[in-house]
């Protein structure tokens, strides 16, 4: 029912006769295409595990880290770091790279800008 103050939208739209009266402005296009929200799960997937989360968050105080440091620092064994190392590269929120027998790992800022700017309101 409608307030005593306003008018109903069958009302407005009778009276108008154009379409349904909207109580807000319409909602724009989503900037994010279906496409590109695809692209995003897979890294949205990646952090959804603590210890990856974790991993990134390590990584980001510093500007790079040994993976040698790591399952001391977490409490987990090599293979399992590895293994969360290798998902957080594949989702491209780490880059790698080889020095002798150990692999030292930093951020992939790009891909962590086009998630932030996938959830953030625009400025």
């Amino acid at each position: 029912m409608a307030r005593p103050d306003q008018s109903s939208p069958d009302r407005d739209e009778a009276a108008s006769g154009a379409g349904p009266r909207l109580c807000c402005p319409p909602i724009s296009d989503p900037a994010l295409d279906e496409a590109a929200a695809e692209d995003l799960v897979g890294v949205l997937k990646a952090l959804a595990d603590p210890v990856r989360l974790r991993i990134v968050n390590l990584v980001a105080q510093e500007v790079e880290v040994c993976a040698c440091d790591l399952p001391e620092l977490l409490d987990r064994t090599q293979p399992t770091i590895s293994h969360h190392l290798s998902v957080l590269v594949d989702a491209g929120l780490l880059l790698r790279e080889k020095r002798g027998k150990w692999a030292w790992f930093r951020l992939h800022r790009e891909q962590l800008g086009a998630l932030s700017s996938a959830i953030s309101p625009p400025s």
